[in-house]
């Protein structure tokens, strides 16, 4: 048989797909001649993609003001490459790769992942398209010089801003409590002085920052911005040396003109302090002292805030596994309040080191004692011979004493046990007997703990007692059938009785809970109604027809 070969020619389609291609703009500088700028690089790419037949407009994406540096804060390029995930874009136009980004990292991982997903970005200035063979190889090569520009104008302004250190000016109008900027110059402000002043008054008057935040909560005291008086707010007005009508400028830095991080300036940098720059509302004697009050406290801890409820333990618990201080708290069991000490990450969201477990107050003094050998737990003895207790997992406690010792206690809780005194047991008891007999719980009826075995001097229970019509309801001695011969009573006819007594047509649960305060029977003949008012009144048992009482 004689082999066929035949070629299968496809028919191309006449009408090519058009592309989705989108722009990006970006100016840094927020001015009126960078805002122009942006404006006529909108334009330009609107009109250069709308001309072109093959190519479908998929809009001009643009940040204003914003660096390019790194990535968080633009928030037109992110939306950019949003839209393109979705499909929305398959070629994205900029003018050149500063203006697409300047950290080369995030550069290149940002075009290789459009890559994967099949979006271009074509670079005019540089001609590069990074679809192309050589595209990320041109592409790696100019990014890194456009990083490297952006350390040089960072190294330009940096020493621009030194020497305006030099010369004793800030670098911009910065913002400050109490005072307002006029041209170059800052200005008190009255109302907001005399807070600034208040807070350093209280402060000398061995006020805490928590007592000064919670008196201007209740003076109705903002700050400029219509929110409440916080503690980092309150410390920053007493750590400014600015109140004192002088300037100390480059307290902080830019670390890396890429990550653009700011650190505080420890010695790092030099600073410079500028006299007499504008009017004090602080004099500087005042100042000063402050800083060493805010030491010294420091170094008390807890115990120099007065607002807080500081024990000998205050300070004394570490936690094994982040190191910081147990705190105490309280909570409620059986109507009483006990106190327990906890981690002090467990009190922020978020924050929980992972150690589980308090340390009830009962035990933690029991453990005390039994350590320090005593009877009773002494806090000037353990003041005096304990260090600190580390807490490295839950029911263990190590004890460091301040003669060098490590004593281990593995502990069990009887916090609620050993609190449990019966002195609180009885007023337990007559709490939950006088709930029983308010009528608040269905649970209870009228005659609960009303009905009381003079013979016993105990109270009667309510029973069921099964027959062939259903369960009958009849009250009995809560030792009938032991000690107590006292008959029971059945509730039917009791119901009636008290009804009669009380001289309504039929029995009241309410009337009842309000006019009589108890039932006496001991007698098989008799049942004495006392009265809350005092009376009293007998009837005999079980009734008469006529009700005889």
């Amino acid at each position: 048989m004689r082999k066929t070969i035949l070629k299968v020619e496809h028919q191309v389609s006449p009408f090519r797909k058009q592309k989705k291609v989108a722009a990006y703009a970006r100016v840094s500088v927020e001015s009126e001649r960078m805002q122009h700028s942006l404006s006529a690089q909108v334009s330009y790419y609107s009109g250069f993609i709308q001309k072109n037949p093959e190519w479908e407009y998929a809009g001009v994406y643009a940040d204003y003001g914003i660096s390019g540096t790194g990535m968080a804060k633009r928030d037109a390029f992110n939306r950019m490459i949003a839209a393109a995930e979705v499909g929305k874009i398959d070629i994205i136009l900029t003018k050149a790769i500063q203006r697409f980004a300047r950290n080369t990292v995030d550069l290149l991982n940002t075009v290789r992942h459009l890559k994967d997903i099949g979006v271009e970005v074509w670079f005019e200035k540089e001609n590069i398209h990074t679809l192309s063979g050589e595209g990320e190889l041109m592409l790696t090569i100019l990014a890194s010089f456009a990083q490297e520009e952006s350390r040089s104008i960072s190294e330009n302004i940096k020493w621009r801003v030194q020497k305006r250190f030099q010369q004793g000016m800030p670098p911009a109008k910065f913002f400050i409590y109490g005072y307002r900027w006029e041209g170059d110059k800052l200005v008190i402000v009255p109302e907001e002085a005399a807070v600034v002043r208040r807070i350093y008054q209280n402060f000398l008057d061995g006020k805490s920052r928590v007592e000064t935040r919670r008196e201007l909560a209740a003076k109705g005291i903002k700050t400029r911005h219509g929110n409440n008086w916080g503690d980092p707010s309150i410390k920053q007005v007493l750590t400014n040396i600015t109140y004192t009508g002088n300037l100390l400028l480059q307290k902080t830095y830019i670390e890396d003109p890429i990550t653009k991080r700011e650190r505080k300036n420890r010695g790092e940098k030099p600073q410079y302090f500028v006299e007499n720059t504008h009017e004090a509302i602080i004099d500087q004697e005042t100042f000063d002292y402050v800083k060493k009050e805010m030491a010294r406290r420091c170094q008390l801890g807890p115990f120099a805030n007065k607002s807080l409820h500081t024990t000998c333990f205050t300070g004394k618990i570490k936690c094994g596994i982040c190191g910081k201080s147990y705190v105490s708290s309280k909570r409620k069991y059986k109507g009483r309040h006990i106190g327990y000490w906890g981690c002090t990450s467990h009190k922020y969201k978020g924050r929980n080191c992972g150690a589980k477990g308090t340390i009830p107050q009962i035990v933690l003094e029991r453990e005390c004692a039994a350590v320090l050998g005593l009877q009773n737990f002494d806090k000037n003895i353990f003041l005096e011979k304990v260090d600190t207790i580390t807490v490295p997992e839950y029911h263990v406690m190590i004890f460091n004493m301040k003669d060098g010792r490590k004593i281990v206690r593995h502990w069990k809780s009887t916090a609620n046990k050993e609190s449990w005194t019966e002195k609180l047991k009885d007023r337990q008891r007559v709490w939950m007997k006088r709930y029983r007999m308010s009528g608040k719980s269905e649970q209870y009826s009228a005659f609960t703990d009303r009905i009381l075995c003079v013979q016993c001097n105990i109270c009667f229970k309510r029973c069921l007692d099964k027959r062939k019509n259903g369960k009958v309801a009849y009250w009995r001695c809560k030792l009938s059938g032991k000690s107590c011969k006292v008959p029971g009573i059945r509730e039917e006819p009791l119901k009636q009785l008290a009804a009669t007594v009380l001289g309504l047509p039929a029995f009241d649960d309410a009337a009842f809970r309000k006019q009589i305060d108890h039932i006496e029977t001991g007698k098989t003949d008799e049942l004495t109604f006392c009265f809350t008012d005092g009376r009293r009144k007998s009837c005999s048992w079980p009734p008469v027809k006529t009700g005889n009482c």
